[in-house]
């Protein structure tokens, strides 16, 4: 293997434990590799072998392929598309992305009355068109077009229409609770002095 090829796949290395949010420590513990050779693979100074990539495909919850193949993938995301009474959600992202995508479209329901719900994750969204209510917690907010929010989905939540129209909206949420930006407002500052 030439030396460039082991510099590209030293890059996607890094980059699946970045996207993971883990460190060499902790990739170490998971697969039993020493960090000073995971440092080695992900700077290109080693050459990767089969004994070495199938325990970090594993770990990193990526495949064989994803690290060593050359070949670029088609990009296009197959369309999926779900309905349920006063929502429309238009999938943006692969089904297996840790991340999901979606245009939401909420329209009014006759007497709907606000449930908040809590659950894993961390949601952000941003209002295209409409007015937009977001029960969070004690808060009762209306956002309109151009505005965003985000909040930890633990946090009981509710979101509907605030008038007689529709909204349209981007949402970017993370099912396995990690934060899709470094912090929110939403979250308590832990740091002394605050």
């Amino acid at each position: 293997m030439d030396p460039t090829r082991a510099e590209r796949i030293g890059s996607r290395l890094r980059a699946a434990r970045v996207n993971r949010d883990s460190t060499l420590a902790e990739v170490s513990a998971e697969t039993g590799i020493s960090v000073s050779t995971l440092s080695r693979l992900e700077s290109g100074k080693r050459q990767p072998n089969l004994d070495l990539l199938i325990p970090l495909a594993s770990a990193l919850e990526v495949t064989l392929d994803d690290l060593v193949s050359d070949a670029v993938p088609d990009p296009r995301v197959e369309p999926r598309h779900s309905r349920r009474p006063g929502a429309s959600t238009y999938w943006l992202s692969r089904e297996n992305s840790p991340t999901q995508t979606v245009r939401m479209v909420l329209t009014p329901v006759a007497g709907e009355v606000p449930m908040q719900r809590t659950h894993d994750g961390f949601e952000w969204l941003y209002v295209l068109s409409g007015n937009l209510r977001l029960l969070l917690g004690d808060h009762d907010l209306v956002l309109r077009p151009g505005e965003a929010a985000e909040f930890a989905t633990r946090i009981p939540h509710w979101l509907g229409c605030a008038d007689d129209q529709p909204v349209e909206m981007m949402c970017i949420f993370s099912r396995d609770g990690e934060r899709i930006h470094v912090r929110a407002q939403t979250e308590p500052d832990r740091r002394v002095g605050r």
